[in-house]
């Protein structure tokens, strides 16, 4: 019988919440569907995120198998996904990341092939923008963290209700950036940047942990 582990349950939900972002999709989704009906959005918004969800399903449930497959011990990938993780929040700190999404909208070529299939739902909302290096690597770590079904369901169960949430967001977005405007979708940017950032410290310190060094060690 599985036990509710509320620690890590807050810890998986602040993890994925703060890496899929939800909340900042908003202005980037509108770039992608310029001139679409509510309707057509609402497709594009759905299919990116169960495209996406599928992505995320495979790497929790086969990512750690992978990595001993090809010989990657798992606080191995714990240091480097934390790394990873903090170069993502150093990013969200200082507003690259928004920024390289915003470039990609309104490059010429990327533009070009959008409206050429109409449909940016696989290429480039799930993948990477909902379903990217940050992402995958999350739901290893967490996986990894609570081994098991009950790590797994957790994980997963807190991943769906992120996605979800950002399916109702990308439906809402004209309406979230006219409440929130471009300073609020900065200031909960930067917040939860913060927080990625303690929290990509705490997997490196894990990970090290394993090998002898830093706290827990030994």
């Amino acid at each position: 019988m599985m036990t509710l582990d509320i620690a890590f349950m807050i810890t998986a939900f602040a993890t994925m919440i703060v890496i899929i972002d939800p909340f900042a999709i908003g202005p980037m989704f509108l770039a992608l569907t310029p001139g679409l009906t509510h309707t057509q959005r609402r497709r594009i918004a759905w299919r990116g995120v169960f495209i996406a969800g599928l992505i995320l399903l495979i790497f929790a449930a086969f990512g750690e198998a992978v990595l001993g497959f090809i010989g990657i011990s798992m606080p191995a990938f714990r240091v480097a996904g934390g790394i990873l993780l903090f170069l993502t929040a150093l990013e969200m700190l200082f507003d690259r990341r928004t920024k390289r999404r915003e470039q990609s909208t309104t490059d010429p070529d990327h533009t070009h092939s959008e409206h050429d299939h109409d449909d940016p739902s696989v290429f480039p909302l799930a993948i990477p923008l909902i379903a990217g290096p940050g992402s995958i690597a999350s739901v290893i770590l967490l996986t990894g963290e609570k081994p098991g079904v009950e790590g797994f369901v957790t994980v997963m169960g807190i991943t769906f209700a992120v996605l979800i949430l950002m399916g109702i967001t990308m439906q809402a977005s004209g309406y979230l950036e006219r409440a929130l405007g471009k300073v609020g979708i900065n200031v909960i940017t930067r917040l939860l940047g913060m927080l990625l950032a303690a929290l990509s410290v705490q997997f490196v310190l894990e990970g090290l942990s394993a090998f002898g060094f830093g706290p827990g060690a030994g």
